[in-house]
């Protein structure tokens, strides 16, 4: 993919999240009614602290998705042994509707980087039919391909990343003297 443009793939979102996928619904994430997050950008901290309106596209209200949310540089980017700590996890939701619609597994927890510029995913699945699914027994190192695979969710129909840092965090290499 050399050459590449797509944000999910020089955000290297695809790799260390998920596989390659083509985006086949629109997926809008919004926090505080007009914090719209866009691939690559950046959301500070005191931005995120609640959870954000979700909507999800599509044409038909019997078609449901789960909605994931993770962070692969968790609790650093330099050194991410956390990878991917879970921040939320929403499903049966309805095609055309958000994530207050579907059924909350695990609840939101507003990410709160100590150390570098962490990466924050939603990654949307589209479920083959209304599901059961368990909240994993922790958050930390999450693994979204083995969650797809193991309730046969396929491949992501959309995903959608920002960075994130410590509230007075400006980018960059800091010096420590």
């Amino acid at each position: 993919m050399r050459g590449t443009t797509n944000p999910l793939v020089v955000g290297r979102v695809i790799g260390d999240v998920v596989e390659p996928f083509a985006c086949s619904i629109p997926l809008r994430v919004v926090y505080n009614h007009n914090k719209e997050v866009i691939n690559s950008g950046e959301l500070k901290p005191s931005q995120i602290v609640s959870h954000p309106r979700v909507e999800v596209g599509g044409d038909d209200l019997r078609t449901l998705y789960t909605l994931v949310m993770v962070d692969p540089d968790a609790p650093s980017p330099s050194n991410p042994t956390m990878r991917e700590y879970l921040h939320w996890l929403v499903i049966n939701i309805p095609a055309t509707t958000g994530s207050n619609f579907g059924e909350e597994i695990v609840s939101y927890e507003s990410p709160r980087p100590t150390s570098g510029i962490h990466r924050l995913v939603f990654v949307l699945f589209k479920q083959p039919g209304r599901q059961s699914i368990h909240a994993p027994g922790w958050r930390q190192n999450f693994i979204t391909r083995d969650f797809a695979e193991y309730y046969n969710l396929g491949s992501p129909v959309a995903a959608v990343y920002f960075n994130c840092q410590r509230q007075s965090g400006s980018g960059g290499r800091r010096l420590i003297l």
